[in-house]
Formats: C-alpha cells, sequence, structure tokens
C-alpha cells in the first residue's frame, strides 16, 4: 500500500498537486485499486490499513471482525458502494452498514413504484420511522424483536390541535398536540405489521440474509367491525327525508344544497368510497350509458371500477354538469374542500333532517353511505353475488356481515312468509277425504277440506260449494248433483268417442249419495 497525491495542470499549464491523498494497493484478486482519502496523511494510512484488513479477511473467507464492523457502518456510503463493486464487501454487508433511515426512503418509493397509493406509502413509512426512532435503531443490526414489542405497546396516540392564547390582547393560535392515551390492539397491530414488512421488503431485496422480527404475530382483535366508530344504514323513509332536505339545504362547505344531494345519492347507489368519489371528474361519467369509471390508482385493490347509475341518477347528473369543463372535478370544487368538509357536512345535513349522527352507539358518517348501498342492494332481494360484485369485495362474507344491516319490519315480515303450521298433515287430508276419519258427514267433510271434495286423479272435479246444513243442507246438495249430472251431459256431448258404462256408473253413484242425502 502507498498513499500520494495525485498532480494535475491547471488552466495556465502549471502543475498542481489535489488536496486530498490517495491510497493505491493491490485488492483480493491482484488487481490495482486506488481509493481518495483524506487531506490529512495519517488519516489517509489509517484507511488504507483498514482496506488491507478487509483484502484480508476476503483471502481467508473470513468475516469482517467488530472493529472492522463498526467501521463499516459509519464509514461513506460512496465507499462502501466502491467495496461492493470490486467485490472486496458482500452486497448485505453493505445494506447493514447503511442505516435504516436511508434503507426506509428507499422501501417508500419501492411501495409506490408497486402501485400503493402517496397516502399509505407514507403513512407505513411513517409508523416504521416511529418505531425506529423510539427503539433507538441505527442500522439493520440493532434492530431485536424483544425491544420492538415492548415500544409498540407503551405507544400512546397524539393528535395536532391549535390553542388560541391571549397575548397583549391579541388572539394568538399555536400548534400543539393533545395526548388522547395508549393506542389501541388495532392500531398496534398496524405498527407491527408495518415494521414486518419493512424487514421482509430488506430479505427480498437481498439487503439482509434473515428477518429478525419474522416469528411475532399480531394481537388478536376480538370484534371484526370497528369498535371505535361501527356504522349503520338509515331506515328508507330516513334516507329519502335526508336528501329531501338536503336538496333544499343552503350553501356549506364549498357545496350547495343540489350538489350535495347529488353526491349523497350517487354514493348510496353506486357504494363509491370517499376518496374514489374526490378523484372523479366530469370525464369520469358516461351519462349515455349509465357509467361512472375509477381510475385503478384511486381504489383500494387498485383496480379500475365501473359502476351503474340509474337513468333519473343520470339525468339529474348530466344536468348538474351542463356547461362545465370536462377536466374539472365533479364534487366538491376543489380536493381539499371534499376530503376535509364532507363528514361535517352530512352531520349538519343529518341535523336539519333531524336525524341523529350516533343512534345506540352506531354511528352515519359519509362512509355509511357505502353500507347504505349494501343494504338497499338486499332489501330489493339482489343475489348475494350480484352484491359482492357491485361492492367490489373479495368476500362474500364482509358484503353480508359487515355491509348489509336489518332494517326495522324486516325480521317480522321475514317471519310471516314462514308456512302455515296449523295446516293439515297429507295423511290427514287423505283420511278426511276417503271418509276413513271415523267422520260420515259428508257437509263436515266438506268444510274441513276448505269446500272442495275431490275423488280420483281420472275423475272430474266436483263443483266446489260450501253447505251450509242450518238453512238448506237438502236443496243445496240436491243442487250439487244437478249441477254434476249438467257437466256429465256436456261432456258427452263434446266427447267425441263417450264411454256410457262410465257415464251410467257415475250418474248411478250420484243418484245414490241423492237419495241418501
Amino acid at each position: 500500500m502507498r498513499t500520494y497525491k495525485p498532480t494535475y495542470k491547471n488552466k495556465t499549464g502549471k502543475t498542481k498537486q489535489v488536496s486530498k491523498w490517495w491510497i493505491e494497493l493491490r485488492d483480493h484478486l491482484g488487481n490495482v485499486r486506488r481509493f481518495p482519502a483524506f487531506t490529512d496523511k495519517g488519516e489517509s494510512e489509517k484507511l488504507g490499513r483498514k482496506i488491507e484488513r478487509l483484502v484480508v479477511c476476503k483471502l481467508n473467507n473470513d468475516p469482517p471482525d467488530r472493529i472492522l464492523s463498526e467501521w463499516l457502518e459509519n464509514t461513506s456510503e460512496k465507499l462502501r458502494n466502491k467495496l461492493v463493486e470490486i467485490g472486496l464487501l458482500d452486497s448485505r454487508r453493505a445494506a447493514a452498514s447503511k442505516s435504516l433511515i436511508d434503507h426506509l426512503k428507499e422501501f417508500e418509493k419501492s411501495l409506490q413504484a408497486k402501485g400503493s397509493t402517496e397516502k399509505h406509502a407514507k403513512q407505513t413509512t411513517a409508523r416504521i420511522e416511529r418505531i425506529i426512532k423510539e427503539c433507538g435503531f441505527t442500522y439493520w443490526s440493532d434492530i431485536t424483536a424483544s425491544r420492538v414489542l415492548q415500544k409498540i405497546v407503551q405507544f400512546r396516540k397524539y393528535v395536532n390541535i391549535v390553542k388560541v392564547k391571549k397575548v397583549n390582547g391579541k388572539k394568538v393560535k399555536k400548534k400543539a398536540k393533545k395526548d388522547n392515551g395508549q393506542i389501541s390492539s388495532r392500531t398496534a397491530n398496524y405498527y407491527l405489521k408495518s415494521i414486518k414488512q419493512f424487514c421482509k421488503w430488506m430479505v427480498d431485496d437481498r439487503r439482509a440474509s434473515e428477518s429478525p422480527i419474522d416469528y411475532l404475530a399480531c394481537k388478536p382483535v376480538k370484534k371484526i367491525i370497528d369498535e371505535e366508530h361501527p356504522r349503520r344504514a338509515l331506515e328508507m323513509d330516513d334516507l329519502l327525508k335526508l336528501l329531501e332536505t338536503t336538496k333544499a339545504a343552503p350553501k356549506r362547505f364549498g357545496m350547495n344544497g343540489n350538489e350535495r344531494y347529488l353526491l349523497y345519492r350517487m354514493a348510496a347507489e353506486t357504494g363509491l368510497r370517499a376518496n374514489e368519489i374526490r378523484s372523479l371528474k366530469i370525464s369520469s361519467f358516461d351519462l349515455k350509458n349509465l357509467m361512472v369509471k375509477v381510475s385503478a390508482k384511486f381504489t383500494k385493490n387498485k383496480q379500475e371500477a365501473i359502476q351503474q347509475l340509474r337513468p333519473d341518477t343520470a339525468s339529474e347528473l348530466k344536468e348538474f354538469f351542463r356547461g362545465k369543463m370536462s377536466n374539472i372535478k365533479a364534487f366538491g370544487g376543489t380536493y381539499k374542500q371534499l376530503t376535509d368538509k364532507t363528514s361535517n357536512a352530512l352531520k349538519a345535513d343529518l341535523t336539519d333532517a333531524d336525524i341523529p349522527y350516533v343512534l345506540n352507539g352506531l354511528y352515519f358518517d359519509f362512509h355509511a353511505l357505502r353500507h347504505q348501498t349494501g343494504t338497499l342492494l338486499a332489501e330489493s332481494g339482489v343475489h348475494p353475488k350480484v352484491a359482492q360484485t357491485i361492492m367490489r369485495h373479495s368476500n362474500i362474507n364482509l358484503t353480508m356481515s359487515r355491509y348489509t344491516h336489518i332494517l326495522t319490519g324486516q325480521e317480522s315480515e321475514a317471519v310471516a312468509k314462514l308456512p302455515d303450521l296449523s295446516l293439515p298433515s297429507r295423511e290427514k287430508q287423505k283420511s278426511v277425504a276417503s271418509g276413513t276419519d271415523g267422520k260420515s258427514d259428508l257437509a263436515g267433510n266438506l268444510a274441513f277440506l276448505g269446500g272442495h271434495l275431490r275423488t280420483s286423479a281420472n275423475s272430474d272435479e266436483l263443483v266446489a260449494t260450501c253447505i251450509n246444513k242450518e238453512k238448506a243442507p237438502f236443496s243445496a246438495q240436491n243442487q250439487r248433483f244437478q249441477a254434476k249430472n249438467k257437466a256429465f251431459s256436456q261432456r258427452g256431448r263434446r266427447d267425441s268417442n263417450p264411454q256410457p258404462s262410465d257415464r251410467q256408473a257415475e250418474l248411478g253413484v250420484c243418484k245414490c249419495l241423492s237419495i241418501k242425502g
């Protein structure tokens, strides 16, 4: 190894030396390598000796010792990349020497490249960064599962607030953070999933050999639905009342009553999420074919969504969009208005319609309009599979259990549709029809059968007559058999090949029954 200062010629042709010292040595393959060092010769020689020790480790196929590993962790990224390039340092070792914050920046870029929204990517990396800072991790080798688990359960939820104070008689606003207590089990699971996803990415990207927290499992959450904000669907009359009231309401948060009315109506009929509606432009609507299209960039499953519109809704939207440019937002004017103010506007409209925002612990916010869609589809008798397709759920249980609600009166109507269990069994009906039930009263048998007397499948059905014994039992029977004889006579005239013997036999039976009556 030798240290030297390279020379160069300036614009005037004079020979000059560079300010930094350079190191020249041979690598593990015998090739001459040169590295820029420092302005101090002693520090440059120390650097050269460490690189030489790295060459010896490579020749002996030994991993770097503790002192050399610490040096690699603190050295510049440019030098580490140079050592990786010439084969003196393994790429995984170089990644382990890189700070976790630097890895995290590249992880965020990879999330966006895979299709995650900017909001989701920033939220995920923010959670990971909080864990890294709270645990005091700097490099990959610092991560331990026990430390991660201990810190996550201690996390507290902070929300940004604005405090107003009077200073010299003037109101001064100051940003502050409010402590809302310890995070929930669900939120703790989100943090753990985020750091596990990051560690898995490190392994998949060949930056590390294995994940130190792979065995950690999320804490089970008892309730499937969001216990902090469970939602409900409105009764049909309340929904119509909300839409009527909103249409006549004044302008709120940059949207007039008619615009909010169309917004709520379309959300309840299509099941589109708030973020999907925010992305809609007038060009997203094909009102001729009754469709609205949402780009895959804004859908939750990252697939393009095409939802059908009702003809009357499409007609009202067409009138609302008349005279507007196709490239502007469909609702809300600006993205911020619809992002921050939609729930507040809905609260105000619910108040005007005298509908509670919270009822029995269940909320009706903007996302509850999506619950309304699932409920209306079920109430209309739509097949569950069709409802699942409209709601764009991967699991039909999600459609039926979380997004479909029971409305008032549906349970009683369902029970009323059950079969009448007071009716006699088939065996009982047969015994009554044949007269083997111990009752010879013909009128009673007819009454029991609902006024109908049935013979065999090959014989004609007798005229259905309800017999009243108290008023005219004998005459009623005679009238019935006279009608029967007339029916046989008409049948004989219509039949091209009558059967006299059968007809005479049936008339004989009728005659006997008439005499008996």
